[in-house]
């Protein structure tokens, strides 16, 4: 069974003063999700706050743990091998879990539970999510250029490209930086 759906990360609303097509619309609806979902994808996690949320991961012998989403908010629980610790300290913009006594045991199963993300989506990225919404809407991507008659109409470069460069620099304020590029 699927989860819940991800919150939009703009409102209807804001989408709607540049398409005037009504909050309800099927299709602005789905262009809102589609590049909400477009942004999470692009930061890798899902902005808005989860709370209790667990994850599983393998001690490496270091004394970081690098958590799945941030901001952290709370961290409630962190066992190591079913057994509780409270040795460690959150980073909390970064989504780093720095064991402060030692290292994270190599090949050890560490559970996490804690609450992460944002409870306000900041404007900027609000707006970027409604910029590539409206792109999303209008544009067949399968279509570069539309002739008819002496009418000729071509497609922004974002049509192909998928993103501007305010979409670009918005994901890098607010991406996790894992280092490996994937």
């Amino acid at each position: 069974m699927a989860g819940p759906e991800p919150l939009l990360l703009a409102e209807p609303a804001q989408l709607d003063k540049f398409l005037k097509v009504g909050v309800d619309d099927p299709q602005l609806l789905a262009a809102l999700h589609a590049a909400s979902n477009r942004f999470r994808g692009h930061v890798r996690h899902p902005v808005t706050r989860v709370t209790g949320d667990v994850e599983q991961h393998d001690g490496d012998g270091t004394n970081v743990l690098h958590l799945r989403a941030a901001p952290v908010v709370t961290v409630t629980l962190v066992e190591v091998d079913g057994v509780a610790v409270t040795d460690y300290k959150a980073l909390r913009r970064s989504g780093v879990l720095k064991r402060t006594a030692g290292c994270w045991p190599a090949d050890a199963e560490i559970d996490v539970t804690y609450d992460h993300g944002l409870a306000v989506v900041p404007a900027e990225i609000a707006e970027v999510v409604v910029d590539q919404a409206r792109v999303i809407y209008r544009v067949d991507p399968a279509i570069a250029q539309v002739s008819t008659g002496s009418d000729s109409v071509t497609f922004a470069a974002t049509a192909a490209v998928g993103v501007t460069s305010q979409w670009s620099e918005v994901v890098a304020a607010y991406r996790l930086n894992r280092g490996d590029g994937s």
